[in-house]
């Protein structure tokens, strides 16, 4: 990486500014921001120790299910733990290697969340449109191609945004106005042309958040029709209860995201944007876990069998 500043002096560190501003509430942000990272990690193991214990829950919905919890404790790790140690001890310093290291798994699992999500509102649009032939359109090869090809896609697919970064030229402060590693604060630090790196950056991200976007409303579209054909309350109660829980933390998900990237104006405080970033960095993967196990009766009767079997032995 090319790291210098206007006088030449080698930069080998960044200044992540966090939430700077408000030093007195340090202790207060560090428990709950602390508390909201262990309920996601728990949440999120519990939903992946369920599903790989029940037979019962092993079909493809939960596949995805479990790839989903797997990122989110990824997706939080890679972040919280950073953000706790700056508010506990002061500790804002980060490495360039560190910080493009963490901006590349952001980006990676963000793109993968997308795609996963796009990949379970097919399954359920299978599930509901398609009855009839969902064995045979949804097996487990399937499965593992959507699954292995999101995670493998968008970790090479963000690999070239990281080779065009690391070769920018940073000069002048090194302080990103930003709790972690984000794009947008990592090339308002370089003095050299970002323009090829910020076309790539957008064509990427636009291909991975946009175009599952669409095909999730495609989906949901299709799957919309199907439900209000059928004639009974309690089918259209029992088709809709299938994919509700999908349709929460997707609303959640390109709600926060929308929220962030596009809401913000040029008259919006970077405040506001570190703010905006905490939904879905931290709330979101938090809340998955809550809304699968709250709306979901499978994963209910999943967790009484476990339960039940523990207290017999």
């Amino acid at each position: 990486v090319t790291v210098i500043s206007t006088n030449q002096t080698a930069i080998v560190e960044f200044v992540l500014l966090g939430f700077s501003t408000l030093r007195q509430l340090n202790l207060a942000l560090f428990t709950t921001f602390l508390a909201a990272y262990v309920f996601t990690v728990t949440g999120n193991m519990l939903i992946v120790l369920l599903v790989l214990l029940d037979h019962h829950l092993h079909i493809p919905m939960y596949f995805f299910l479990v790839n989903l919890s797997f990122l989110e404790i990824g997706y939080t790790s890679n972040i919280v733990p950073k953000m706790l140690e700056s508010l506990l001890a002061g500790q804002r310093v980060i490495s360039v290697a560190g910080c493009l290291t963490q901006f590349y798994f952001f980006g990676s699992l963000a793109a993968t969340e997308c795609l996963l999500l796009a990949a379970m509102a097919y399954d359920r649009y299978l599930a509901i449109c398609r009855p009839l032939h969902y064995a045979v359109l949804m097996n487990a090869q399937v499965c593992l191609g959507l699954a292995a090809g999101s995670w493998v896609g968008c970790f090479l697919l963000t690999a070239f945004s990281i080779v065009l970064l690391s070769r920018l030229t940073f000069c002048g402060r090194n302080e990103i106005d930003h709790f972690f590693c984000d794009f947008a604060p990592l090339v308002r630090l370089s003095c050299t042309d970002t323009s090829l790196t910020e076309t790539l950056a957008f064509a990427t991200s636009s291909a991975v958040t946009l175009v599952p976007f669409l095909l999730i409303i495609a989906s949901y579209s299709c799957i919309l029709a199907t439900i209000l054909r059928i004639p009974s309350n309690a089918g259209r109660h029992k088709a809709f209860s299938t994919c509700s829980s999908h349709f929460t933390v997707v609303t959640m998900f390109y709600g926060t995201l929308i929220a962030t990237y596009l809401a913000p104006s040029a008259h919006s405080s970077q405040f506001l944007r570190k703010v905006l970033s905490l939904l879905y960095t931290i709330l979101t993967p938090m809340f998955n876990p809550i809304i699968y196990s709250l709306r979901n009766r499978d994963i209910h009767e999943a967790l009484k069998r476990y339960l039940s079997r523990n207290s017999l032995h």
